[in-house]
């Protein structure tokens, strides 16, 4: 059976999970994060590439589809992946 709804990379998500920033691949990649409270955020994003966003406001959504989250250069809070 077909899924209801488009699972592109560029449609909505289908889950959220809630994410701890660590030196450590996420269980799976995501499409996005929202972040929850201001700081930076550093991942890898699924080409292997490692980036850092610096001082992203609060209620962001980035649209990066990311494979890791780092705790080592992240300092913001509340960061949800959107898969």
């Amino acid at each position: 059976m077909a899924a209801p709804f488009s699972t592109t990379p560029d449609s909505c998500a289908v889950n959220c999970i809630a994410i701890t920033p660590a030196d450590s691949d996420l269980v799976a990649p995501v499409r996005a994060l929202y972040v929850g409270g201001t700081g930076n955020v550093t991942i890898n994003d699924t080409g292997g590439g490692s980036v850092t966003f610096v001082a992203v406001p609060t209620g962001t959504i980035l649209p990066v589809m990311a494979r890791r989250v780092w705790s080592t250069g992240t300092s913001a809070t509340n960061i949800v992946g959107l898969i």
